[in-house]
């Protein structure tokens, strides 16, 4: 691939589009209602063709037309209750701000843990009081420590409940500020009207509790939303800071970014490559997993094209930069990612959209039962005390719990076998899943064949021999092979690109490609034909000869798949889930892999865009995608799926960029990922079907005088059990058999 080559971002607009696009950092956003409210007040904004806002980010990203700009859209968030400030270039956070975000997590932390520790005592004295022994904690003292939670630790429900009633709409921080604060108030009511010697009843605890646990949601949401942002920041620690560029012919030290095109730039071994560029001086290996997603390093020599962050394996060169700055590959695939981060799960926003329909519903069925007792006669004592039974029946403590309560569970007994879930939105999205496309993930060079011209234990003790120092992934192969390194060879030499050669038994021997034979002026013909055959099933040749005669024999290398690989691909089918592979390797080594382990398609030669673009196909197609990868080049195509698993063996912007990673390279975790997802989301949804059940249900029987304070109370308190008793059932969960059926 040309690195010179430029790839448009999904989103962008095309050369000559007479749009433009902006994009803003948007303050004060808490929920994907928030999200839909930025959205729809950007779009109102004359011009404005796209409007996208990005939660994990909190970035905007809004393609416009000619007259637009930064004023009016930063004004239009503005009248949504939001601030906003332009971003002249998209970038990873810098320092500075992930250690603003993470003390802004560390202070939510301090908040759920003072919460918790304020309403302890409050469920304590409910538990006495239930058990025959009341009057454990005070009434005033109860109206105190609900009263910090409630004003001082939930104070953001509040506000960010403003906020939607002053865009006329609700959501699920307006329901925890009215129902906890109608439980809250009902109480403080009935302690200060109490006749003396008379102990009412309290509802303290359960808006103290509600507030605890809502809080404790909000600080994993955000424990989410700044891990998603590390996919970006580990993408940009893949290029070096600095470069050593010829001048006048002398080495001096620049920043990359005042790099040009044209300069030419000294790479020495183990180093990573600082630019995109051209070889002009010197051979090498060059590890481009990042890009190719293959293991093997590629041998690169002059004229051949490096991509920057791609590591030097062995060998001085010296590469002519081709392109800088935003047209490098590296920042094209952060723009990749960026843009498939922005997509929304179609069930993302179910609890704020029905919020959006209830919280109104239930204010107007409140005021209506205060002024339909007024007209029926009753006191205005009786009349208050139906409506706040409305209110407290109508708190949202279940829908409090549903989400945080099922994910809490479901991760945890995920993570003890071996399967980290992000964010609830994970969940959301695998239960749809009808397509799982591998990258070739959980494999690793092994030796397939060993040809000998001489006898074969001879080929393979000298390669071992020749290998014993080196860490190369074909040395180990080799020495797996042969079951150890044995005897080393002496007078070793790397020869960079092309092989390597050292002394065995008194004799001279090269290891090497077919071009450090014909170096060497080595007769390969005997073993030619057999090379070819191998090369064209997708191996890997390694030439064994002693120096000056002729080859002694090939080892032939290729990636293996795990022995779970293919009980894995035919537990998914029994689940109706098809399977395709989406790989940068070779066709006759991808076509040899999807036959051992069974899967069905083959989409062999792929570069980053072009996984992402066939996710994006198969996505238009009707599929609903997860992707399982293990690369760098994997995070566009991760981050484009619906689910996005990343193998934990692989690097740190695949498991960023995935919603679900697998601490073990072992495909046999994809089937119980998807299954565990699909477990916990089902809680979720039956958490919040209870959740409104127990409201709808109770708000008519409330109004109509029928269900007291004190009941309401009992109701709201059964609808959380039993949403946290249906969510513990997960923690019965274990990994689904993947043993291929005969």
């Amino acid at each position: 691939m040309s690195a010179a080559t430029p790839v448009a971002a999904p989103g962008l607009a095309p050369a000559g589009d007479a749009r433009r696009p902006f994009d803003l950092t948007i303050e004060g956003m808490t929920c994907a209602s928030c999200v839909a409210r930025v959205e729809k007040a950007l779009g109102r904004v004359p011009g404005v063709a796209s409007a996208s806002v990005n939660l994990a980010t909190e970035r905007a990203h809004v393609e416009a037309g000619a007259g637009v700009g930064f004023e009016a859209l930063i004004a239009a968030v503005e009248r949504a209750g939001y601030a906003a400030t332009p971003v002249v270039e998209a970038a990873p956070a810098e320092g500075r701000e992930r250690r603003a975000a993470a003390e802004r997590l560390r202070d939510e932390g301090r908040r759920v843990a003072l919460a918790a520790a304020l309403s302890a005592p409050l469920v304590l004295h409910m538990v006495a009081d239930l058990a025959g022994f009341p009057g454990l904690v005070p009434g005033w003292l109860q109206l105190i420590l609900a009263g910090i939670v409630q004003f001082r630790l939930g104070a953001r429900f509040y506000v960010a409940g403003w906020k939607a009633l002053r865009a006329g709409s609700g959501n699920m921080d307006l329901l925890v500020a009215l129902g906890t604060s109608a439980g809250w108030g009902l109480s403080a009511w009935l302690l200060a009207t109490a006749h003396a010697g008379h102990a009412p009843h309290l509802y303290f605890e359960g808006s103290a509790v509600i507030i605890t646990f809502v809080l404790l949601g909000k600080w994993m949401e955000g424990r989410a939303k700044d891990r998603t942002t590390d996919a970006l920041r580990a993408l940009a620690d893949l290029r070096p800071d600095t470069a050593r560029v010829l001048r006048d012919g002398h080495e001096r030290t620049f920043p990359v970014a005042a790099l040009a095109i044209g300069d030419r730039v000294v790479v020495r071994p183990g180093e990573r490559i600082a630019v995109d560029g051209r070889i002009v001086e010197g051979t090498t290996s060059v590890d481009e997993s990042m890009i190719t997603g293959e293991s093997l390093p590629v041998d690169k020599g002059p004229g051949a094209i490096v991509v920057g962050g791609s590591i030097n394996a062995d060998g001085r060169i010296v590469v002519e930069t081709t392109a800088v700055g935003a047209e490098t590959t590296l920042s094209r695939i952060v723009r990749l990612v960026e843009t498939a981060q922005a997509s929304k799960a179609p069930i993302q926003r179910l609890v704020d959209r029905v919020s959006a329909v209830f919280v109104p519903a239930v204010i107007v069925v409140a005021i209506a039962t205060v002024a339909g007792w007024l007209l029926a006669g009753a006191d205005v004592e009786r009349a208050v005390v139906a409506a706040v039974s409305v209110l407290v029946i109508a708190c949202p403590c279940a829908l409090g719990l549903a989400t945080p309560t099922a994910l809490m569970v479901g991760t945890g007994v995920a993570a003890q076998h071996g399967i980290l879930i992000r964010d609830a939105e994970a969940l959301e999205r695998a239960h749809a899943v009808t397509t799982v496309a591998f990258d070739k993930t959980g494999t690793r060079p092994e030796v397939t064949a060993v040809e000998p011209a001489q006898a074969a234990a001879t080929v393979l003790r000298v390669a071992a021999a020749l290998q014993s120092g080196s860490e190369h992934p074909l040395a180990a192969a080799v020495l797996r092979r042969a079951g150890g390194p044995g005897t080393g060879a002496v007078d070793f030499r790397a020869l960079p690109g092309r092989g390597v050669s050292g002394t065995v038994d008194g004799r001279v021997w090269l290891l090497g490609s077919r071009r450090l034979m014909v170096e060497c002026g080595v007769d390969t013909g005997p073993l030619d034909a057999r090379a070819e055959a191998l090369s064209a099933d997708g191996a890997t040749v390694a030439w064994l000869a002693e120096a000056g005669g002729a080859a002694a024999g090939l080892v032939a290398f290729a990636d293996a798949p795990r022995p779970t690989a293919r009980g894995a691909i035919a537990a998914l089918e029994r689940r109706g889930i098809a399977t395709v592979m989406l790989t940068g390797d070779n066709a006759g080594a991808a076509r040899r892999i999807a036959a051992a382990t069974g899967i069905g398609r083959v989409v062999a030669d792929v570069l980053p865009q072009d996984k992402a673009a066939e996710v994006g196909r198969l996505k238009a197609g009707g599929a609903v995608v997860a992707m399982v990868g293990d690369g760098v080049n994997d995070a566009p195509a991760l981050a484009a799926a619906d689910l996005g698993i990343a193998m934990g063996t692989g690097t740190d912007v695949a498991m960023h960029t995935a919603a679900v990673t697998l601490m073990r390279g072992d495909p046999a975790l994809v089937v119980a990922a998807i299954d565990v997802a699909r477990r916990t989301h089902s809680k979720i949804r039956q958490g919040l079907f209870w959740a409104f059940a127990y409201n709808l249900l109770g708000v008519p029987v409330a109004a109509l005088g029928l269900l007291d304070p004190i009941l309401a109370g009992a109701a709201m308190a059964a609808s959380s059990v039993s949403v946290v008793t249906n969510a513990l059932t997960l923690k019965r969960w274990r990994p689904p058999a993947t043993e291929e059926r005969t």
